[in-house]
């Protein structure tokens, strides 16, 4: 059971550490701590082989827990398993980890509920739309972050962060919040600014 107990600790922290940057622009923002989620950043290109290793510790904990036991030669009972050694504690630690594998799909919908504020527009012509070039993003939980942060500024319309078109487009109105100050929430998340490009 040594090698079953292994396998599956191995399995559950590669499968934690595959979500660690998308569990950290939630953490960050949830903590105050908005420079927390880009320290994870490195995860994401190794994703692809935690999520591959935590598959295969996860299934060999099944397969050893699923063999059939050998019998002694005289016939004895075998001792009954602790809780921790049992299908039970394996499955919750297999669901658990299925949670965190599919983490990156469902973390946007975690960030807390953040409206943008009413903005009243004196002049139409002083709302711009930019989309602004953003890098670093990984995950629908790096696009919440981003949202997140400039959805606290005022005068701010609409904000759309994307991390496939690695951008995040801001309507706002000029007269209450600069480009400066956009690009500046941003950088707060860590993620880098590289241009913006007004849209008409």
């Amino acid at each position: 059971m040594n090698t079953n107990n292994s396998a599956l600790g191995i399995g559950l922290l590669t499968a934690i550490a595959s979500s660690l940057c998308c569990i950290a622009p939630l953490l960050a923002v949830l903590a105050g701590t908005a420079g927390l989620a880009s320290n994870f950043q490195w995860i994401e290109p190794i994703q692809p082989y935690l999520i591959g290793l935590s598959v295969l510790a996860l299934g060999f904990a099944w397969y050893q827990q699923l063999k059939p036991v050998a019998m002694d030669n005289c016939g004895c009972e075998v001792p009954k398993s602790s809780f921790f050694q049992g299908k039970g504690f394996l499955s919750i630690i297999t669901v658990f980890a299925v949670l965190m594998l599919a983490f990156p799909l469902y973390a946007k919908a975690l960030f807390p509920a953040q409206e943008v504020s009413a903005v009243a527009i004196v002049d139409q012509d002083q709302v711009q739309t930019i989309e602004f070039a953003v890098s670093g993003m990984t995950c629908d939980g790096c696009e919440g972050h981003v949202e997140h942060a400039v959805k606290g500024l005022s005068g701010i319309v609409a904000v759309k962060a994307s991390y496939k078109n690695e951008n995040t487009i801001v309507k706002f109105d000029t007269s209450q919040t600069t480009l400066n100050q956009i690009t500046a929430a941003i950088k707060t998340t860590n993620y880098q600014v590289k241009n913006h490009t007004l849209i008409p």
